[in-house]
Order: C-alpha cells, then structure tokens, then sequence
C-alpha cells in the first residue's frame, strides 16, 4: 500500500476531533439511529424501476454476471405497488423529465470512492481553520484577530479579501512551486531570484489513490464528520425545538412575543445601533473563547459564578410567564341543531307520529323531499351526538321558539309557521291539487283561518301536509386536548 499520493489535498495531521454530547433522551443512541435509517426506504414501485433501467444499462455496457445477477434479484423481491400512478400523465416540472441516472448500487460504489478521492481539501480546510481558532500558533490567530478587526472597522474590505485570499494562498503558492528556491550545496545560503525561466513543472491537484493510506484518512475524516453533523444536529433538536414548537405553549408565546418585540423595535432604530463595534465585540470573543486557558477558567467558575445567575434568570422567566402569558381562553361555543320530524298518520283525520330527528328541515323543495329519498338521522333525543371534537356546552336542548326567523333565513317555501304553541312548521299543499291527486293524507283546515296561497297569491285554498318539523336548538363546546391526547390526534390525522 502506498503511503501516499503526491499532488493531492490530504489531512495527514491527527484526526478532526468529534464533538461529544452528553448522552440523554434527546439525542439518540447508535442503535436507535440504524433503527430508524432502517426505516428510511425507498419506494419499491421506484427502486424497481430504476433497477430495471439499470439492467436495460448494464446489458449494453457489458458489465460483470455479479451485478446483473444481483439487480434480477432485487427486482424479483422489490414488490410493485402503485400501480395505478403509472397510467398518470406526469408534470413537465416533476423529476421524471430530468435526465438523471436512477439508484444502483454499483453506481453508489463508484460515486462514493471518487467523492472520497477528492474530499480532502474539505478536511485540510476543517482541520486548519480548528487549529487556528484554538490557538495552536498564537501567532496566526492573532493574525486572523487582527483582519478580522479591519473587515468589522470597515466593511467595504470584504471585497477586497476574496481578491487577497486568491493572491496570496493560491497564485503565490503555484509561483513559488514553479520558481523553486535553490537547494544549497554548501552551509552558505544562497540569495533568492525570482528571474529566470521556470525551474520545476506545475502542480495540479489529483484524486488521491485508492491503494494509499490518504484515501483510508479520508474515510476515517468522512466518518468523524457524519458524527460530528448527526450530533449536533441531535442535540440542536434538543435544545430548540421544544422552544419553538409550541409543546409548552407559555414558553414558544413568550418567545415569539420577545422576537415579534425584536423585530419591530430593530425595524425602527437598526440605523442607530453601531453595528461595527457589535460585531467587533463577536468576533473578538468568539476568538477569544478557543483560548486553552480561557475555557479552562470558564469551565472552572461556571459552578460557582454562572449557574447561580442561570437559575435566577430561569426563575424570573418563568415567574413572568406564570403571570403575564394567559393561554387559558374560555373555549370556543357553538350552537347546532336539530329538527324533529313529524308524519301524520292514518289520511285526513290521522294523527301526528313522531318520526325522526334530522340534521336538516326536509321542507317541500329540500333535494332529499324532490328526489323521493326518505329523511336520514335517529329516532331517539339521547342519540343525537355532538360533532367531532366538540363536548355539549347545555344538559339539555331548547326549542326555538323563533320559528319564523329560521324559515326566512332558509328561504322555505310552501309552509304553514306557528308564531305560538309548539313552533311546528307544516307542509302546505293546494286543495285543488290534492282532490285531483285524490290524496287521502291532506286535511282540511276547518275550524282554523283559511290560508291564502302566499306564493302566488290567488287565493286557493292550502291543506295542510304531510310533514311538520320544529327545530331544537343546543351549545357545543370545543374539546381542549391535552398534550398526550395532541400528540395521538396527530399521529391518527
């Protein structure tokens, strides 16, 4: 094995550190994550179509038995599914149009050795920019300190540092590998000249070897690096997202009033602030913080100068909460109803018999009465049930007793409206009509005032009909879930 491959950006240093984080129920162990990176799959009806395409691929390119061999069997164990997706006409904008090779696993192999081969300048980088804020060379980072400070003094240097970043890290350094400084013969150091021609060939930057020790430093930096992410992003899901997620509602209102505060107030005075020295004080103290000696003095001293400061500014938080952020609203009242439905039984002279309570009037012109469907809903009072996520504000229904009001706001037609009594609402039907139709049900109103036909107003004769229907009315209030019952409404919608 090589011991390493020239020309090429490798971390030969010691290993980029992984951050450490204590253990606890936020952040999740190595085998809970192969559990749920276990859970993470594909579709199959897709896998399956990008492995046949692969197949159709490696017929013609002639690649090994072992590949086309493995594909044919994970075609024959993906199942299809979806089928009826296929027959869909997709977007212009969806990934279908794009032409991208599928998913295969020789593919992933390949791609993965190259992307090793030629991410170590993203390590050199890494490690470089750890040692300079950590101040392994005071030197450098007083160096870094100090532009640092002309950039924040004066902005208008950030254009001019991508100019000098390219001058004196990339173009000087290619010069100097071209124009050597000779190599002395003797003890006495010869003088530098830059005149000449070009003593040595340029360098170009090449993939490191797979058979050298820089590609297995690669592998072990990626792997450091995935750790590195997968924790912190882990334990920044910790800290943040029960602040924000509104888990615990008085602490997310609180912040998002302190922010909305923030924001208006910046969006007033922003030109007033001196953002220089703000950012100058940043940047020198997250410089100063990699300090050996200063970590050591903070971490000595937090026990004693800063916890107590921590859990007197928690106390306060949470005291100001307690009395100033209300979430404790009265919840939400509505009011449903329902009509009780009538039929009179026997012909002219029969009797009303109760029939049904239903969700709606089922007047003359309703679709259901046109279409000769029967009313739908429930026999019994005690079997009317609120609507979901709603509990009954009232132990008991009212009748409305505004009858009338109802009627108009439907716009029911063909009806006879009690002001009094009992608020029945009844079928009216034409008198002439109902002799041709030799309907036996119509009675007629002796005894009463007779009704003039309102709609057309040609004083017909109107019998009553049918059906008659009143309307009950009662509150519902809105279920106040609590925090296990939210979360298993959640996981059923």
């Amino acid at each position: 094995m090589e011991e390493s491959t020239a020309d090429a950006f490798v971390n030969r240093d010691e290993p980029i550190p992984i951050i450490d984080v204590t253990a606890s129920e936020g952040v999740s162990s190595d085998s809970e994550r192969k559990r749920d990176r276990s859970k993470t799959t594909l579709s199959s009806s897709k896998l399956k179509g990008k492995l046949q395409e692969f197949g159709a691929n490696t017929n013609e390119s002639g690649s090994s038995l072992q590949d086309r061999l493995f594909t044919k069997l994970l075609q024959q164990l993906i199942p299809t599914e979806n089928v009826g997706n296929a027959l869909e006409t997709p977007d212009e904008q969806s990934s279908k149009y794009v032409n991208r090779p599928g998913f295969s696993l020789p593919s992933m192999t390949t791609n993965f050795r190259r992307f090793n081969g030629r991410i170590g300048v993203v390590f050199v980088f890494q490690t470089r920019l750890i040692r300079l804020i950590s101040w392994k060379t005071p030197s450098h980072t007083l160096s870094l300190l100090a532009v640092s400070t002309f950039v924040c003094l004066d902005p208008f240097l950030l254009a001019v540092l991508p100019i000098l970043v390219a001058l004196f890290f990339v173009m000087v350094p290619a010069y100097l590998v071209r124009h050597p400084s000779p190599q002395p013969a003797t003890s006495r150091a010869l003088p530098y000249s830059i005149n000449g021609p070009p003593l040595a060939p340029p360098r170009t930057v090449r993939p490191v070897s797979e058979t050298s020790k820089d590609f297995f430093r690669n592998l072990r930096d990626l792997q450091n690096s995935m750790d590195d992410f997968s924790t912190a992003h882990d334990a920044f899901l910790k800290v943040i997202t029960p602040a924000i997620n509104f888990s615990n509602e008085p602490l997310s209102s609180t912040i998002f009033l302190i922010l909305f505060t923030a924001a208006c107030v910046l969006f007033v005075c922003s030109h007033l602030l001196p953002w220089r020295l703000l950012f100058l004080g940043v940047c020198w103290t997250a410089i100063a913080v990699g300090h050996p000696k200063i970590q050591t003095f903070i971490l000595s001293n937090r026990e004693e100068h800063i916890r107590p400061h921590e859990r007197a500014a928690q106390s306060w938080l949470d005291m100001w909460i307690s009395q100033d952020i209300l979430l404790d609203a009265p919840a939400e009242t509505r009011e449903v109803e329902i009509f009780e439905l009538q039929r009179r039984k026997g012909g002219r002279n029969g009797e009303w018999e109760s029939w049904i309570f239903s969700p709606s009037p089922y007047d003359p012109l309703s679709p259901q009465r046109i279409s000769g469907d029967r009313p739908k809903g429930t026999r019994f009072f005690e079997d009317v049930e609120t609507p979901n996520g709603w509990d009954w504000g009232d132990k008991k229904w009212v009748l409305d007793l505004w009858s009338k009001q109802w009627v108009d706001e439907r716009m029911v037609q063909g009806v006879e409206v009690e002001i009094e009594g009992e608020r029945w609402v009844t079928d009216l039907i034409n008198e002439e009509a109902a002799d041709d139709a030799g309907d036996e049900k119509a009675v007629s109103m002796k005894g009463k005032e007779r009704k003039r036909d309102w709609e057309e107003d040609r004083g017909t004769i109107s019998l009553l009909g049918e059906w008659r229907r009143r309307r009950w009315i009662r509150m519902v209030r809105r279920k106040v879930l609590g925090s296990q019952e939210r979360i298993t409404a959640k996981a059923e919608s």
